[in-house]
């Protein structure tokens, strides 16, 4: 693990690098820059070699002989880590040009510094192999992305959203803390065993570690820090953490499963139901955003459900003995890990470039961006046609295989048929859904008329932010036709997980991903056959402009156009009763009527009955407890005093 270790040493050097020479901007940018960059190449071919063979790596580093930080890794952390590297390499690049303020010189020194720390971190996490070592890299974890998610301090909504992950991600932490402390209780070790443990301990266990793990990775009702912090981030942090960071949870909840070993139905429906109702509700809230990160956000907790569907299939499988079922669902949810990593970094950068260049988050300001911002309009279709599950991109290779998994389920087995159903169902609303969300953003945003100056004359300039979106784009589009090497390193990520299947043989997926490659070059070679005699036929003809007939009314105007609140209407109409619609229009009177206007918004429902039900109840406790703070030292040494002696009597 030499190699590993040397990795996060190069990129925690690109993290204080720039502490040390921030007062020269240009210099500490490339200092960050190369140092994150370099530790993340190193990464990912470390990452890489452990795929390419079977087994693992391990060591530990001992402590006054009392305690000891283990790491290790095998197939499954190996995915993780090539995600977390890929991004983070990718991330770092597209800063160069994105922090581009001279003036907040020391502001984005740090920047670099806890993104070098998140980064590490990340790693860490799903290499340790004891829970100390998970415990301190999960909160290092935490705490460096707390600070990135507050960078715009300033901001009063950026110190809600940032005091907002806080709460939830130590929330969390209680939930694994006491998920691990049940475990060492009965088990006497900080190792990653559970030998000895009855079912009842083992599902009492995974409750708790799958609402801690659930709520880092965004699974409803837990998301509800989510469309806070990500828009509230730089858009390449918001890339690494839709991205990565919150795949660290569902590295959680595989890790829980393989320790506890427990193949039941419960867990697996659990996770399926959880995985379900959060891809539905993600994709519908997404929908219903106004602003353009918060809508991505929305669409992270969408395909944090479509993963969850996926694992939830697999352990369903494994539970009613039936291994193709169970190997295709944890196949197809690795893959869309992997591949929900690459198109959602993608469609941050791009949403990045967009409101770096015209400085507003709001789509209904934006419009007719892909006349000038062809890179970033091109990169960012197909990003939005991978998340829509479309071949051939790659958000459509793990999908497949889930479908593929669920099928199997209903055909093989009929303790499986409802929740299989279910299952198949409910991915085909998500992609119908997501396809109506990102078919409303691309309108809106990038085509038609620019519906207020500052959509007006933009540019793309900045070639570090569009190199990194071009590679993520090749990326989709080269794993949508040429799945096969990335399905054998899932295939090696569902071995490490010890399912009692001994090696999982590669035939019958190498044939669904030669089918897959066969399908994707029938249908390009077809395209290119179309644009190639479209372009013969109509080769020296001229071809005329001219505007579009509006049933003879001649002064259209930008307010005409389909705004993505209306586009969005019919369908948010529907499910109203979990997206509640709340509208502000003053009504119009008299012949003379005053200026009015519209404002509309979609309410998150956990949000909305968390505000009411927890944080206005307990602002009010609080704020009756006030008189305790009183500013007199010698009642706090009391307080702490009378803490000591009630610890001393029941503990």
């Amino acid at each position: 693990m030499n190699l590993f270790f040397l990795s996060i040493m190069i990129i925690a050097a690109g993290g204080i690098l720039p502490l040390l020479s921030f007062r020269q901007f240009t210099l500490m940018k490339i200092l960050g820059v190369l140092g994150i960059g370099a530790g993340c190449c190193l990464g990912m071919l470390d990452a890489l070699s452990r795929l390419s063979y079977d087994g693992s790596a391990s060591t530990s580093i001992a402590y006054l002989n009392t305690l000891s930080l283990a790491f290790q890794i095998d197939g499954l952390s190996a995915l993780f880590l090539l995600a977390i590297f890929a991004v983070c390499l990718l991330a770092a690049l597209y800063s160069f040009h994105y922090m581009n303020q001279p003036e907040k010189a020391l502001r984005t020194a740090t920047n670099y510094f806890f993104f070098s720390l998140l980064a590490g971190a990340m790693a860490l996490v799903v290499v340790a192999d004891n829970m100390i070592t998970f415990l301190l890299s999960w909160e290092i974890m935490s705490l460096s992305s707390f600070f990135l998610v507050i960078y715009d301090h300033q901001a009063p909504e950026n110190r809600k959203a940032g005091s907002l992950y806080f709460i939830f991600s130590h929330v969390g932490a209680m939930f694994i803390f006491a998920a691990f402390a049940i475990l060492y209780g009965q088990t006497g070790s900080f190792g990653f065993e559970a030998a000895g443990l009855t079912d009842a301990t083992k599902i009492l266990i995974f409750s708790l570690a799958f609402v801690g793990f659930g709520s880092k990775a965004g699974v409803f009702p837990f998301h509800v820090w989510l469309p806070h912090a990500h828009p509230a981030a730089p858009s390449h942090i918001s890339a690494v953490m839709s991205g990565v960071m919150i795949k660290t949870g569902i590295y959680g909840i595989l890790k829980m499963y393989s320790i506890l070993n427990l193949h039941t139905p419960v867990i697996g429906g659990i996770v399926l139901i959880a995985g379900m109702v959060t891809g539905i509700l993600g994709v519908v809230y997404a929908l219903g955003q106004n602003d353009i990160k918060r809508l991505l956000a929305y669409s992270s907790v969408e395909n944090v459900g479509i993963i969850l569907i996926g694992l939830g299939v697999g352990m369903i499988g494994v539970a009613l003995g039936n291994p193709i079922m169970a190997v295709l669902g944890f196949c197809g949810g690795m893959l869309h890990v992997l591949n929900h990593s690459l198109f959602k970094s993608l469609l941050f950068m791009g949403a990045g470039v967009v409101v770096h260049k015209t400085g507003t988050k709001s789509i209904n300001a934006l419009g007719g961006l892909l006349k000038n911002m062809k890179i970033t309009g091109a990169t960012f279709l197909i990003g939005a046609l991978a998340i829509s599950g479309l071949p051939p991109f790659n958000g459509f290779v793990g999908e497949f295989f889930i479908y593929m998994g669920g099928f199997r389920g209903v055909a093989a087995d009929s303790q499986a048929f409802v929740i299989s159903l279910c299952a198949i169902v409910s991915l085909a609303v998500i992609g119908g859904l997501a396809l109506a969300c990102f078919t409303r953003l691309l309108g809106v945003v990038f085509q038609g008329e620019p519906r207020s100056q500052v959509a007006v004359d933009v540019n793309e300039n900045g070639a570090f932010m569009l190199i990194p979106m071009v590679i993520l784009a090749a990326a989709c589009v080269i794993i949508g036709i040429y799945p096969g090497a990335f399905m054998f390193m899932s295939l090696k990520a569902v071995a490490a997980l010890k399912l009692g299947y001994g090696r999982v043989p590669i035939e019958p997926f190498a044939q669904m991903s030669a089918n897959i490659t066969l399908g994707a070059t029938l249908f390009l070679a077809a395209l290119l056959i179309i644009l190639a005699l479209r372009r013969f036929l109509y080769q020296g003809k001229t071809i005329g402009r001219s505007g579009t007939w509006g049933c003879g009314f001649t002064q259209p105007t930008t307010r005409m156009q389909y705004t993505g609140t209306s586009y969005a209407a019919s369908i948010l109409e529907f499910f109203k009763p979990a997206a509640p619609l709340e509208e502000a229009h003053p009504s119009v009177k008299g012949l003379f009527p005053e200026k009015t206007y519209y404002q509309s918004r979609v309410h998150d429902i956990i949000e909305l009955n968390m505000n009411r039900a927890i944080v206005t109840p307990v602002l009010w406790l609080f704020d009756r407890l006030r008189w305790i703070q009183h500013g007199d030292i010698h009642l706090y040494i009391g307080y702490i005093l009378l803490a000591i002696v009630i610890l001393l009597f029941f503990v």
